[in-house]
């Protein structure tokens, strides 16, 4: 087991994606206080649900080293969490906290912070091995929620399927097989403050994801 959580995690210094390197090198000297590395999954080894995102943001989990730590982003997904009986403790924006996920985990399609929030192609493909291991090394996994649809191609392509089989859409489930049984997979509109912002994802959208997500856990038993 431990090997399988190395496998899912990549080195702080990762440095498959000369972009990304480059630019948390950037990062580095100008904070040097920063995180600035390939930022590790959160959560419980034993979840059921998987959350997926897209990448680290720069002043988030780029400077915490925590997913969805530190922006607008993990205002609105942790306190969600915590409403479905996902999480216990406190938590706080820069990460000083007892916050602990309970049955469920955190995790990106790209571990390092990109450009302008944009990965390419290329670092999309280096990173995804990590996802496939993360997903293959949670045992007790029932269901994922992708958040965008960047999360959502990554989660289907980590599977081995073809995510154009499967059309992203906010509040749509996808039942496939996942290395360790069935996995129903629910797609979410990114909880990005543009996104919030412009009301394309309002707060009742979001939870009726969690809700729909959280029940089918329950139900998988």
């Amino acid at each position: 087991m431990t090997a399988m959580r190395a496998e899912a995690e990549p080195a702080r210094d990762c440095a498959l994606c000369p972009r990304l390197v480059e630019y948390r090198r950037e990062n580095a000297r100008d904070e040097p206080r920063w995180f600035n590395g390939a930022v590790p999954s959160f959560g419980d080894p034993d979840a059921r649900l998987l959350i997926v995102g897209l990448a680290p943001g720069r002043t988030g989990a780029n400077r915490t080293g925590r997913p969805f730590t530190g922006d607008w982003a993990g205002d609105l997904l942790y306190p969600t969490l915590a409403r479905y009986g996902l999480s216990a403790g406190t938590f706080d924006v820069n990460g000083e906290d007892d916050l602990r996920l309970t049955g469920a985990m955190i995790t990106n399609a790209v571990r390092c912070v990109p450009p302008q929030n944009k990965p390419v192609g290329q670092e999309m493909n280096n990173c995804r091995p990590f996802l496939a291991a993360r997903i293959a090394a949670l045992p007790n996994l029932k269901a994922v929620v992708a958040l965008g649809g960047i999360a959502h191609q990554n989660t289907f392509k980590a599977l081995g399927l073809r995510h154009g089989a499967y059309r992203f859409a906010h509040g749509a489930r996808h039942d496939v097989a996942g290395p360790n049984g069935p996995l129903a997979i629910f797609d979410s509109y990114h909880c990005s403050r543009y996104n919030t912002n412009t009301g394309r994802l309002t707060e009742a959208m979001f939870h009726a994801v969690f809700e729909q997500a959280s029940a089918y856990v329950r139900a998988a038993g």
